[in-house]
């Protein structure tokens, strides 16, 4: 019997302890494959999706919450009148964090494994959002230096959770509805935008009294300490999802996937293998002499393990990524992949980090009372994200096993290129209801569209040895994309206002019109990504990348082994008890 492997909970079952009795590591690692792959939806994957989407409410809460944070913070520190540079800094300060951890724990789940630092990433969101809301202003201390540090910190562990939650989900879920469960896992960062909301109301609500003032008047005293305390409120709450789940991501077992595909003992079992095999066959070999067995021995050994070793794919390295990616036919999936999130999150996190500003821009928000301003923001993220974000979420999730990942991503990019026009080049004719109508549109086809499918396709279409490392790459490059949102195409809403006397946001037109340069040159990019729908993960990565199963290869061999030896009867039971 093999050795049981450490881990295991109700979310993320420990299929290799189940076939701990087969001794040949290939076949225990097919049984468990297939256990995986072709297991029915049931109970056990909602609750995957549960401890898998935590870490994405906890992610979207916690990125988003500071657009709305931010305008009390305004209050407390600035008067109501924050400059654009602090709040841009503050903004991007997440994101910058982001690329780091997803290039890093990238990088780490596949060097070290998947169990080894699942966790960690909720570890280090719950500490960061601790120290933010004790932070504050000292002489000594600049309050904006210090809140970007632990946002960027807070932003490493965010960055961690999209590769490592897209893989694990990926490498555990059926074949059939893989794609449902990775884009449930995701579609919760709709319910963190929106528990950002309901949050941000319930506080402005219980504060009504000190809010209850006007710009004019000015906000003092008590005004700023509701404020200060609202702030701290809001951004603290996103500690606490993260603790709920922290527990099971750290139990974990490792991924069948990653555990043998790793692992020593294969190469040394398989030439226990032919060990074995060969001494069954001298057996019956009564006519030749103990050297001549002795050298056909050692010569069928050379063979089986060179055999193992040519099937077997080169071990990961920087110079193998560098040959493999290096190829069109393989670089052309990172360049899809990778290419496609950076178009899409120029538009996604440059409006979703400015949402507060943007509803003030088309008429929304506008209000001189400082309690009617604050209430209206929150309850317009609330409408944004209620009649666009999450229906958008779960069409994707409800659809992307059959009408597949590329053909939803294609159309959401055209969708939205169609969309971002019409805001942009039609602003003053639309008029306010027409821009927020369009705008809530615009919100449903990123998330039936590009956002879901981004994150979905990396976590499927790479082998198991760079999976995490594409992912977190592509990932990245969105990120990426955010911070070029967010440092130059988002701060050009206000690009000459003043100087015009014109309100803040005058240029708002222009910046849609950018976002939809960028969204129809996703289009392009969408076209060098593959379809993975209903394939299991060693089908695409033996497609897609021209790795040999090694299990299926092991499976057949023994079928024909037995066919020789003991007939096709023995091969008909034992296949019909491997069913």
């Amino acid at each position: 019997m093999a050795k049981k492997t450490a881990g295991g909970n109700a979310a993320f079952h420990n299929f290799m302890n189940d076939f701990a009795d087969v001794e040949d590591p290939l076949e225990r690692k097919r049984l468990a494959l297939e256990a995986i792959d072709n297991a029915s939806f049931g109970w056990y994957h909602v609750r995957t999706i549960m401890i898998g989407g935590v870490g994405f409410l906890t992610d979207a809460y916690d990125i988003f919450s500071v657009n709305l944070g931010v305008s009390y913070l305004a209050y407390v520190f600035w008067a109501g009148n924050i400059p654009s540079s602090t709040e841009t800094l503050i903004k991007v300060s997440t994101s910058v964090g982001t690329v780091i951890g997803q290039l890093g724990f990238g990088y780490l789940a596949d060097a070290m494994g998947r169990k080894a630092i699942y966790g960690i990433e909720l570890m280090i969101m719950i500490g960061a959002t601790i120290l933010q809301c004790t932070a504050a202003e000292s002489p000594a201390i600049s309050f904006p230096a210090i809140l970007t540090v632990y946002r960027i910190l807070m932003g490493i562990g965010i960055g961690a959770d999209y590769p490592l939650s897209s893989i694990i989900t990926s490498e555990f879920a059926i074949t059939k509805w893989r794609g449902a469960i990775m884009g449930a896992v995701f579609a919760n960062q709709g319910w963190g935008q929106f528990l950002a909301g309901v949050v941000a109301m319930v506080c402005v609500s219980a504060y009504k009294g000190p809010l209850n003032v006007t710009s004019s008047e000015g906000c003092h005293g008590e005004c700023i300490k509701a404020c200060d305390q609202i702030w701290r409120i809001i951004i603290g709450f996103g500690a606490v999802p993260g603790m709920v789940a922290l527990y099971f991501r750290l139990t974990i077992p490792e991924s069948p996937r990653y555990s043998l595909t790793e692992d020593a003992e294969l190469n040394a079992d398989n030439e226990k293998n032919s060990d074995a095999i060969m001494n069954d066959s001298n057996i019956n070999i009564d006519y030749k002499n103990q050297d001549a067995v002795e050298r056909e021995r050692e010569i069928s050994q050379d063979a089986s393990s060179q055999q193992v070793e040519d099937l077997t794919p080169p071990k990961a390295s920087f110079k193998d990524f560098c040959h493999h990616f290096g190829q069109w036919k393989y670089g052309k999936i990172l360049l899809g992949t990778a290419g496609s999130w950076f178009m899409l999150d120029v538009a996604y996190y440059g409006l979703g980090l400015n949402t507060a500003s943007i509803l003030e821009s088309i008429g929304f928000a506008k209000n001189d009372n400082i309690y009617e301003s604050l209430y209206h923001q929150a309850a317009g993220n609330l409408i944004l994200v209620c009649a666009g974000t999450i229906p958008g979420y779960w069409f994707t999730v409800a659809t992307v096993d059959t009408i597949g990942r590329k053909p939803i991503q294609i159309m959401g990019f055209i969708i939205l290129t169609a969309l971002f026009c019409a805001i942009g080049f039609g602003y003053d004719k639309i008029g306010s209801g027409g821009r927020l109508g369009l705008y809530i549109v615009a919100q449903f086809f990123q998330n039936f569209g590009p956002n879901t499918t981004t994150f979905i396709v990396p976590g499927e279409c790479y082998p198991t040895r760079y999976r995490s490392t594409a992912h977190g790459m592509s990932a990245a490059s969105g990120k990426v994309g955010a911070i070029l949102a967010q440092s130059c195409i988002g701060t050009l809403k206000d690009h000459g206002c003043e100087a015009k006397g014109l309100p803040k946001g005058c240029w708002l037109n222009h910046v849609m019109e950018i976002f939809a340069l960028f969204m129809m040159l996703g289009i392009f990019t969408s076209l060098c990504i593959p379809e993975t729908k209903r394939k299991t993960l060693e089908q695409l990565a033996e497609e897609l990348h021209g790795e040999v199963d090694v299990t299926k290869q092991n499976y057949e061999k023994k079928y024909k082994e037995e066919s020789d030896i003991n007939g096709s009867s023995l091969i008909e039971e034992r296949a019909s008890n491997m069913v």
